[in-house]
């Protein structure tokens, strides 16, 4: 059966955390806007001309490498109604999908040992958007009965069939009510490393 993000190549790279030919063991992989940057100028260079409209959106932390690209609308009579149009654009998406299947598994190859990260993709198409894999990373958590009650609330109601499936409703039910405040504290974040970045080296450095 085919994969689309594998996790094992040679590939060698200045940001990668390798030292002697030897992964370094141990700790989250680097993470910050300098890294964020490098990963974006690997992939624009990476992926081939004419596969996206624009340089891809990737979004990144610890675990995953999501990479989203915007393919040319699909050529429709004038007129064409919505559900057309819908279907137009999800074709165009599931024929990019199997067509550079191939490719995008070969690039995962390269770039996930190189920054420890699994790949995985997706595209968008006029409003349409499909996300083709992606990694459920396991998250461990301790909650007190008050919280349990919650969750549990939400199995009873039928919104979720387990606790972590709840949980996971929860998380999105925030990121989509609260979009802009999560926004403001990831541009803070990103703020702080970059004033970091431009401070002066350790003593250990040349």
């Amino acid at each position: 059966m085919n994969k689309e993000h594998s996790g094992s190549s040679e590939a060698e790279a200045p940001w990668s955390g390798r030292r002697g030919g030897r992964r370094r063991a141990g700790g989250p992989p680097p993470f910050g806007p300098e890294q964020e940057r490098l990963i974006g100028a690997w992939f624009a260079g990476r992926i081939p001309e004419g596969w996206f409209e624009s340089p891809a959106s990737i979004e990144i932390d610890p675990d995953e490498l999501q990479v989203v690209g915007t393919l040319a609308p699909p050529q429709l009579p004038e007129g064409a109604s919505e559900e057309e149009v819908r279907v137009a654009e999800q074709a165009r998406i599931s024929g990019f999908r199997e067509d550079s299947r191939g490719a995008r598994m070969r690039i995962a190859e390269e770039a996930q040992p190189a920054f420890r990260r699994t790949v995985s993709w997706g595209a968008e198409c006029g409003g349409s958007r499909v996300l083709f894999t992606t990694a459920g990373v396991p998250v461990m958590t301790r909650l007190r009965l008050a919280d349990r009650r919650v969750l549990d609330t939400l199995i009873d109601a039928g919104v979720a069939r387990s606790r972590s499936e709840a949980l996971a409703w929860t998380v999105r039910l925030v990121a989509q009510h609260e979009a802009d405040w999560i926004q403001e504290l990831r541009d803070a974040m990103t703020s702080v490393e970059e004033v970091r970045a431009r401070g002066p080296r350790g003593a250990g450095s040349d």
